[in-house]
């Protein structure tokens, strides 16, 4: 299949997939005792998650391949070890919601949440070490450096809400650890349940670089451009909350006078009235970020699909540039 795909025919794959996924995910964690451990997990994996990443992993599985009946259990891994990360994130950031039910700490307690986050990582790598390949060293390698990464990622940000002279290259070193590792783990070891060569692995960790970076990047600018509803949050959340955004850190560096002056005072002051948001907006207009984001945000994802081009399976790779396209037109 040469020919681009139909985003009916991706959704609808995507669609089966979730299906899949969640049911496979339903057969997780099926013990009964002790409650205070398994029942928190299972509780997460029941919410609302739109499962990307392991959607990802079998996809790229397919592009390497052109099947995804091995992949699956390291799909669930990949899944499992993004939603311990939930729940410790969670714990960190003192939330009370996610996907519109109470998090595990406030279920629960703050101990059996950290202990059900801790027991999943082992349970990924379980589930990894079942996978239907003789390259299960490789797997456990992936899954252990994105772990680590991800942490690096979560204390990286932590230091970022900190530091008053934040620049791009902190911003882009943090997402690229704390969110856009995991999506291109994913894909990695998506490609090694399907038997990828270096060279291929290469290719979908580069994909999946990119693609994690515009998705990143793209909800920075959808809090300043979604109109109120769309994105599930007030319009313009990042500045009344002063997080350190692309947007933010950027116009920092594109801005002389009042204009710098109001965007230094967001961060010094951690944050701003909603009132404050048009006014920002409007200096993000005039110093072109809002273009210049758009721009690197096509950029990024065009780089993203040129690397999978040399992937041997039409129909797997397809699936993929189809679906990174879906994620980028995105409005929510």
């Amino acid at each position: 299949m040469n020919m681009p795909l139909t985003q009916e025919l991706v959704e609808k794959k995507y669609h089966l997939y979730h299906s899949k996924i969640n049911e496979a995910l339903a057969a997780c964690f099926d013990k009964e005792l002790p409650v205070t451990l398994y029942a928190p997990a299972r509780y997460i994996l029941e919410g609302n998650g739109k499962r990307i990443r392991p959607f990802l992993t079998l996809l790229a599985s397919e592009a390497i391949c052109g099947s995804s009946e091995t992949a699956l259990n390291v799909a669930l891994a990949v899944e499992i070890l993004h939603n311990f990360t939930l729940i410790h994130d969670d714990i960190m950031d003192q939330a009370e919601l996610r996907h519109s039910r109470p998090t595990v700490h406030k279920q629960w307690n703050v101990n059996a949440a950290i202990l059900t986050g801790d027991m999943m990582i082992a349970y990924a790598y379980e589930l990894a070490l079942q996978a239907s390949t003789t390259r299960h060293a490789e797997l456990i390698h992936i899954l252990n450096h994105a772990n680590i990464t991800i942490c690096e990622g979560q204390a990286l940000d932590m230091e970022l809400e900190e530091k008053q002279d934040a620049s791009i290259a902190d911003y882009l070193d943090m997402i690229s650890k704390k969110t856009g590792r995991l999506i291109s783990a994913a894909l990695e070891a998506g490609g090694v349940a399907g038997n990828a060569t270096d060279e291929q692995l290469q290719n979908l960790v580069l994909f999946g670089e990119k693609i994690g970076r515009a998705f990143q990047i793209q909800d920075d600018y959808l809090d300043i451009m979604a109109v109120n509803g769309k994105s599930g949050k007030m319009a313009g959340g990042d500045i009344i909350n002063g997080k350190k955004t692309y947007l933010l850190l950027r116009s920092l560096e594109l801005t002389r006078g009042a204009d710098h002056d109001l965007l230094h005072s967001v961060i010094i002051n951690k944050g701003t009235s909603p009132d404050k948001v048009a006014e920002v907006k409007k200096v993000y207009e005039r110093c072109g970020i809002l273009e210049e984001t758009a721009a690197l945000i096509n950029r990024d994802t065009e780089e993203a699909l040129t690397a999978l081009d040399q992937l041997p399976h039409a129909e797997g790779k397809e699936y993929l540039k189809g679906f990174a396209n879906i994620l980028i037109k995105r409005d929510f």
